[in-house]
Order: C-alpha cells, then structure tokens, then sequence
C-alpha cells in the first residue's frame, strides 16, 4: 500500500502557505531640510508639494557673511530688487535673524517654475528669490482672496479684472517695497523658525515675521517725506 493510499488526499493537512518576505530594500532618505515657499497670487486647488522645479542646493558653512548668487532672469522677466537693496535691508534687521543666514539666491524663472510660480523659498540657511514678470502685472485665472487683496494694498500692488482673468499690478517702487519688506522677511522668518514643524504652524509665523519686522518695521523707521507712497 502507497503512503496516498494509506492517506487520502482530502483527508492530509495541508500547512498554510507562508508568504515569502522580499529582501528588505535601503531607503535613502535625502538628510536636506524641507523648503517652505512663499506662493505668489490666486492659485487655486495648488499645494507647496506640487512644486518640484529643481534649485540649487547650499549647504550650510561658517561663512562670516551672506553670499550673493545671481541667475539671469529669464526672458520676459526681471528680478524685483538688487543684491545692494536686500543687503541693506538685512543690515536693518536685528543681527540674531540674519546670523545663519548663508546664501541669497537670485533665482531664475524656468519653464516648470512657472506652473508653481513663487516670490521667494527658504531652504536650509539659503534664501531664493525669484523674479517677476518685466510689464510688472501678473495674470491670474482666479480672483484674489480678501487676504491677498489685504496684503496687495499694504505694498501698493493694484488688483483689477480684465475680461476672464485677474491682473495684479505694481510700479518700481511697489514691487520693490513688497520684495523688501514682505518677501524678503518673510524667508527670514522662516529661517528663524526653530520651533514649529507643521508647515501650517510654520506659514503663519513667517505672515507674523514678515509683519513685525518688514511692514512695522518699515512704516515706524522710514522717515515720512521718504517713505513709498502707496496707491489706492
């Protein structure tokens, strides 16, 4: 007699099958800090991890002083200020914020930029700041948002409708005073947060910042016969 004889098939326990675990595979996690972007104008349905153009990466060093890195601005573009307006700018602000402050990138606007444009990122201990359209009106297919209204009229910017797309204008002077005491600060703001992780947490206190040392700062300290006027 056969062993399958002596044990039917239908009567053997059969031991269940085991899965197979595949090689566990090393992940390599990038050791870089996560960027916090400050996203321009009404864009809607947007979220800060869409935007992937690739940047150039400063590692932290003991530099005495920030270092200044100019790209070209790309065609139709310009860069909203000049590396002698954001060195003065810093130099008014309390030495603390500025101390880990490496790199100041003036970026480029790339093809892929522009599906997420921008005004400035803080990465690391480096800041970018990204230009602006040479005509100095932004398009956009969506309206403001009384926010961005808000904070347009604080720095002159002027939001109007043309057709089925918003325009959001600046002068020489407007840009400027946004890029200065806005966006610029408002990077610095993030490069001094030591405290929050959530980018939400993280967001407001770079608007907090950019509000007590930009705009504050900026209205208490300039003179008011030197002081941008601001449209209406």
């Amino acid at each position: 007699m056969t062993r399958n004889q002596r044990f039917p098939r239908a009567d053997r326990h059969v031991a269940p099958h085991r899965p197979v675990r595949a090689p566990a595979r090393s992940v390599v996690r990038d050791p870089r800090p996560v960027a916090a972007f400050r996203q321009r104008g009404a864009q809607s349905g947007l979220k800060l991890e869409d935007f992937n153009a690739p940047e150039i990466w400063h590692p932290e060093t003991e530099r005495v002083r920030t270092r200044f890195v100019v790209q070209p601005a790309g065609s139709g573009f310009r860069h909203a200020v000049t590396i002698d307006e954001v060195r003065d700018r810093l130099a008014q602000l309390p030495a603390k914020f500025s101390r880990n402050l490496d790199v100041v990138q003036f970026s480029a606007m790339t093809r892929k930029r522009r599906l997420f444009p921008c005004y400035g990122m803080q990465w690391g201990t480096s800041v970018y700041l990204y230009p602006i359209e040479e005509s100095l009106v932004e398009i956009y297919r969506h309206p403001p948002t009384p926010q961005q209204q808000i904070e347009a009229h604080m720095f002159g910017g002027r939001w109007s409708q043309a057709g089925n797309v918003w325009e959001l204008t600046w002068s020489d002077d407007s840009i400027r005073d946004f890029y200065l005491n806005n966006v610029l600060i408002h990077e610095v703001g993030h490069l001094n947060d030591s405290r929050n992780t959530n980018s939400r947490d993280r967001e407001r206190f770079a608007n907090w910042f950019a509000i007590e040392y930009g705009y504050r700062a900026n209205q208490t300290s300039s003179p008011r016969s030197t002081r941008i006027r601001r449209t209406s």
